[in-house]
């Protein structure tokens, strides 16, 4: 199955993710079918999400199931 979830970078005190489309038997910060955003929780209330809402629209209608954590950032960025 593949999901949109969201995969760790930065260091331990600063995360950041990037949110990816990838197959579910995969590890958290492994390939990646493709990147179609950012989240940055310590960055300024209007710069932490950054989600190309096209590709995310795509690969949902193509079945790709979102994890809650990135489900509730969408519905976040589409206000």
């Amino acid at each position: 199955m593949v999901k949109i979830r969201l995969k760790r970078f930065g260091t331990k005190a600063r995360p950041c993710y990037r949110v990816v489309v990838q197959d579910a038997r995969k590890p958290r910060d492994g390939r990646c079918i493709e990147e179609i955003g950012t989240y940055q929780p310590i960055a300024a209330e209007g710069k932490q999400i950054n989600i190309d809402m096209d590709r995310a629209k795509y690969w949902i209608g193509v079945g790709a199931q979102p994890t809650e954590i990135v489900a509730k950032l969408m519905n976040k960025q589409a206000k």
